[in-house]
């Protein structure tokens, strides 16, 4: 699912059905104007908002202009001119563009300066999204010109959807001009609404729904039961409104279904990172290393591993072969000085950052720098095997942050407890030791070797 299908029904979608909703009271448009005003407001908005100057200045301008306009609009509503309905065309839409176009990940649109599949997939996209959006807009204005006391309702609620954020917006630019205090209060209002564009389509897909389904209770059931006219001129008038309506509904429902499905499935799946895949435990032989067959990494795949330390500590590596036609091992932490512990996944043939999307060179991967994982710096192979010292895999505890939940004991009185849960550690001669209560601590840290003999 595409980022930019999704993003053009969060900016255009309430302002196509408020567009729908204008039109609703007035005489159906011409064509030819609507198709004008529609590009003209698209482009020029998007042309603005991607070159507005970035000052705090603009920024209080802008908003209070739009949260000006929506309201200007709502007191219009009670004017029923085509005129004043072209007007709120072209300035609505360039509202919602500009909007759309200070979109920061508008630039990954494409990432190069040539026309390729990525921008054509994405161009795609965004014709798609405002397709569907012209559909919404339309379908709206057929259904309320039939359920007119639903028209000021949804009118409120949507204009509410718009001006939260705005006002949002007002509030955090006055707040950095100094014009109003910092509050909590104030400061966690801005957060929440204007971190709500993910929750447009939800609402839209609602306003759709329930547009459509008062719709059929209101219009098509009736008009169903019309088609038993027995005259034949009022029969199949009746016939053809029936199906028109029946029509409409339908529509309706799939363009709820379809927006409320494309913006849970980038919520849900598309827009989440790419998961690891299941690390598989090793522990330490009698000899003190981990042996890793080598035939079970050499076919060029992400072998992730993961080896927990004695207080928990989760530390996760992975092998790869380098390259495809010699045997050439790549063992590192599956971690970044730069990005932390995030990880790295395979896809295809590439090994990619899961924290920055990365791409990594594979003949690289065991070297120092860059993104690349941590190396591991000591470690052997034979023909049959590959081998990693307990001192090679501690030397990585530092770059990983997950705990495993272990039962350990308690090394004074012998109770059971968790390493999650021990309030009191102690490391001596290289081993992390767990205590139930602040005395056996004590007693322990006074005299280890009382209890424990030191290793060799």
């Amino acid at each position: 699912m595409s980022y930019f299908l999704v993003s053009v029904l969060q900016s255009f979608l309430p302002t196509a059905l408020l567009l729908g909703l204008n039109w609703s009271l007035r005489k159906t448009p011409h064509v030819r104007p609507l198709i004008w005003l529609t590009l003209l407001g698209f482009f020029a908005g998007t042309a603005t908002g991607i070159n507005l100057p970035t000052s705090q200045q603009w920024v209080l301008f802008c908003t209070a202009l739009q949260l000006t306009l929506i309201l200007l609009f709502l007191l219009s509503q009670l004017v029923s001119l085509s005129k004043v309905g072209y007007f709120w065309q072209l300035v609505l839409l360039f509202v919602a563009a500009l909007r759309w176009g200070q979109t920061p990940n508008l630039s990954a649109i494409t990432a190069t300066n040539v026309i390729n599949t990525d921008l054509l997939l994405n161009i795609s996209a965004v014709v798609a999204g405002l397709i569907l959006v012209a559909f919404s807009g339309t379908l709206m204005t057929f259904c309320m010109r039939q359920l007119r006391y639903l028209r000021w309702p949804l009118l409120i609620i949507l204009s509410l959807l718009l001006l939260a954020p705005l006002s949002g917006e007002l509030m955090l630019v006055l707040m950095k001009l100094q014009v109003v205090e910092l509050t909590k209060s104030l400061l966690s209002y801005v957060a929440k609404v204007t971190n709500i564009n993910s929750l447009n389509s939800y609402v839209c897909a609602a306003v759709l729904l329930f547009s459509g389904v008062i719709y059929l209770i209101k219009v098509v059931l009736p008009r169903s039961i019309a088609r038993a006219e027995p005259r034949p001129i009022e029969h199949r008038k009746a016939v053809v409104h029936y199906q028109n309506s029946r029509r409409i509904f339908v529509i309706t429902l799939l363009l709820a279904l379809l927006t409320a499905g494309a913006q849970l499935y980038w919520d849900k799946v598309a827009s989440q990172p790419p998961r690891l895949s299941e690390a598989l435990p090793v522990t330490l032989a009698s000899d003190g290393l981990v042996h890793i067959p080598v035939e079970q990494v050499k076919d060029g795949k992400l072998h992730r591993f993961v080896w927990v330390a004695e207080d928990g500590k989760a530390v996760r590596f992975f092998v790869i072969n380098r390259y495809p036609d010699k045997l050439r091992l790549g063992v590192v932490f599956d971690a970044c000085l730069l990005c932390g512990d995030q990880g790295y996944v395979m896809e295809g043939n590439q090994v990619i950052c899961v924290a920055c999307d990365v791409r990594i060179f594979i003949p690289s991967i065991g070297k120092p720098g860059g993104c690349n994982p941590v190396p591991i710096d000591e470690w052997d192979m034979t023909d049959t095997e590959l081998t990693i010292s307990k001192k090679s895999l501690e030397s990585g505890l530092n770059y990983f942050s997950t705990i495993v939940t272990l039962e350990v004991t308690d090394p004074v009185d012998g109770s059971k407890l968790t390493n999650t849960k021990a309030e009191h550690r102690y490391t001596f001669a290289g081993k992390t030791y767990f205590f139930s209560t602040a005395a056996n601590y004590e007693a322990f840290r006074d005299n280890p070797e009382k209890f424990v003999k030191e290793e060799q």
